[in-house]
This record gives C-alpha cells, structure tokens and sequence, in this order.
C-alpha cells in the first residue's frame, strides 16, 4: 500500500502548525516547526496570499497528513460521509476518528499516529477479541479494543503503557489501565475532535 515516506516535519513546516506527527519530538525546542518557522522549500520564506482555493486545499491537505491517509483514501472517506445523515463535514472527521491506529493513539498507546498504525500491522491489537492488523478497520459504538497478550510483556508495551496512564482519553473512549482494554462508548462529536482543521472547506472544495 502506498504510503509518504519523506521528512515528516516538513509536512508540519508546508502548513504552518504543528500537526503532531512525531510523538515525543513535537514537543522537543529543537521542533524544526519551531526553529524555521516557514515553509520548506527554495521559495519557502516567500508570503503567499492564498485565494479562496488555496486555504480549502490547505485544509484537506492538514487533515490528510494527520490523519496520515492518502488523497484515494481520504476521497473515498468523504464519500462515504456525503452519503451518511448529518453535517458532512462532522462524519469525514467522525469517519477518520474511528480509524483503529486513531483509536490506540488517542488511548495514549502510541505516541503518534504512525508509530500507532505500525503496531496495529504488526497485530498487536484486538477488537472484540479477534486479531485485527488493518489500521484503516473502523470501530464501531461498543467495540471493544484490548492489546494482544503477546504483546503486553514487552519492554515496549511497559513504556507505552506508563505514557497512557498519564493521558487522558477522550470521553467516547472508555480505557481500563490495568488491562489495557478500551470500549468505545458512543462515536465522537465533532466538539471532542481537536484537530485544527476547517472541515467546512473541504466539503466546499470536494463539492464543486
């Protein structure tokens, strides 16, 4: 499966913010977000009034990198939104949320998005007791997500394990520490997706 596998935080420095892609390094002061801060590239330092255009591609390329999905994905996400009841905009991210390398991250089981998505290929995780290695597989309400048991005594899972004990889940996810378990009580509400992106804008720019 295709996947971007060039400097992740130039990724970060192309839109300005930090996106949280490396874990740990985000929060580093030698963040290259935070050392050059502006774009990559030979014309990098040049300000750029973005048109109408601009600023809704910006948009859907932040969520993409996020997310770290690609554009046939990402188009096919918001598909499947368009055609589901409510704000389309609030099921696209609703969508990308229920992503189970999404789900171990916000269980503070994974300092990033991509070191979650490694270990879900690998197979460390489970939902409702079945061996799930698919990062793209979408929970669903009253799933239960738990880590494999040949994966708990590792020196790796020891670590991730303290990291999630001082993190706090988000309130459609129910985690129990000590069994690293998780149930997903209801699907997240676009107040508790904190994300700095405007989904309005991508729903414009995929509608014309």
């Amino acid at each position: 499966m295709a996947r971007y596998t060039g400097p992740t935080c130039r990724l970060c420095r192309r839109e300005g913010q930090k996106l949280m892609l490396k874990g740990k390094k985000c929060f580093d002061p030698k963040c290259p977000v935070q050392k050059r801060q502006y774009a990559p590239g030979e014309h990098g330092q040049t300000r750029k009034k973005l048109s109408e255009y601009g600023v809704q591609l910006r948009e859907k390329q932040k969520a993409k990198r996020i997310y770290g999905v690609l554009e046939t994905q990402f188009r096919r996400y918001f598909e499947i939104a368009s055609k589901r009841k409510g704000v389309t905009g609030d099921v696209l991210l609703q969508t990308l949320e229920r992503r189970l390398d999404n789900v171990v991250y916000r269980l503070g089981l994974a300092t990033s998005r991509a070191e979650a998505r490694q270990l879900v290929r690998h197979g460390h995780f489970s939902v409702n007791g079945r061996r799930v290695n698919i990062p793209s597989y979408l929970v669903s309400e009253g799933d239960t997500v738990a880590v494999m048991q040949s994966f708990k005594s590792s020196q790796r899972m020891k670590e991730l394990a303290e990291f999630a004990q001082a993190h706090t889940p988000p309130a459609w996810l129910e985690f129990d520490a000590q069994n690293l378990t998780a149930r997903v009580v209801r699907l997240p509400q676009r107040e508790e997706i904190d994300i700095p992106v405007q989904e309005r804008a991508i729903v414009e720019l995929y509608s014309k």
